[in-house]
């Protein structure tokens, strides 16, 4: 009998579609599978994790660093980097606190904090838009400019408060960062808010795709007509603004501005994306596995501590776990 070589070929093609799909699955949720594995074991093994309470508190604190991971997304996908994000959130809150010590006695409290978050986020968004001049007119790094921003903002924000907290707020200030709307934290509040509106963004706008066009191949972008600058300066300019808008609820949830807040703060937001799976080359990145980067860094954070884990050894941790994210994605990259 004769055998017919398309009927193998067909028959291989359908044998191999189901591995292709588990593959596939596999590099789309591998994140959600190990968060869902991670907070599994912790609910097992950290007294108080599973409490509302303990949910809340992770939120929390995890919508400040959340905010500012959404516009990393962006920055990053496009293949650039900015290291100056802790040091805008604290000359954020310097900013606010001091419209409000230096306008409040003129005018009333609210039209002084007002002024003060606007003037913050305006301050952010030209952080992002000198950062992307800069790679434009000189082709600088956007490691390197914004390294020089981190050590010239947090000596700003020094300048601003003296080198002392900032801490003539009013007392309804405090709601923004500590507040709670219907049993939720207001912050997490602002985190959807950004999350969807980031979401949408990349998703389904032309400036969203054009991102993952300069990202994965910033020459061929161009000559399809992208403005390349133009697309990296507006992903650095949104990370400024929003870098801005936690500067402002962390400064209302601890109550003062100050130039040694959100230390190291840049790193967490960084890692946060990374873990999400957003390449560090560039191309390839989801905001919504951002979010499941800072829920993930959140429920470590918590659960070390709530295990009364080192501090130090709890930076060993976070270490390992960034570089353990960096090799499971290049791992999932090449499984065919």
């Amino acid at each position: 009998m004769s055998s017919n070589p398309d009927m193998g070929v067909a028959a291989a093609a359908i044998g191999d579609a189901p591995k292709k799909r588990s593959t596939t699955a596999l590099k789309i949720y591998a994140m959600e599978a190990i968060l869902l594995l991670l907070v599994i074991v912790l609910i097992a093994v950290a007294p108080g994790f599973a409490t509302l309470g303990n949910a809340l508190n992770v939120l929390r604190t995890g919508a400040m660093l959340g905010i500012i991971a959404f516009g990393m997304t962006a920055v990053i996908i496009s293949g650039e980097i900015d290291l100056s994000v802790g040091a805008g959130v604290a000359l954020a809150g310097c900013i606010v606190a001091y419209c409000s010590e230096q306008l409040a006695p003129s005018i009333d409290y609210p039209l002084a904090i007002v002024f003060g978050v606007i003037a913050a986020i305006c301050v952010g968004v030209a952080c992002g838009l000198f950062t992307g001049t800069i790679r434009r007119l000189f082709n600088v790094p956007t490691f390197i400019t914004t390294l020089a921003l981190f050590t010239a903002l947090r000596g700003a924000a020094n300048l601003i408060s003296g080198g002392f907290p900032l801490t003539d707020l009013p007392g309804w200030f405090s709601f923004l960062g500590a507040g709670d709307l219907y049993g939720i934290p207001f912050p997490v509040y602002v985190l959807l808010v950004v999350f969807f509106g980031m979401q949408f963004l990349m998703k389904y706008t032309s400036y969203g795709r054009s991102v993952y066009a300069v990202g994965g191949n910033a020459e061929a972008a161009r000559l399809s007509g992208i403005n390349v600058y133009g697309v990296k300066t507006m992903a650095l300019a949104i990370t400024g603004g929003l870098t801005a808008v936690s500067g402002v609820l962390i400064a209302s949830q601890i109550g003062s501005g100050t130039g040694t807040t959100a230390t190291g703060m840049e790193l967490d937001v960084i890692a946060a994306v990374i873990i999400g799976g957003t390449s560090l080359f560039g191309g390839k990145g989801r905001v919504w596995g951002t979010l499941l980067g800072v829920l993930f860094l959140g429920c470590v954070t918590n659960g070390m501590t709530l295990l009364n884990v080192n501090e130090y050894w709890q930076y060993v941790v976070r270490g390992a776990i960034i570089l353990g994210a960096v090799l499971l994605n290049q791992i999932l990259e090449r499984v065919k």
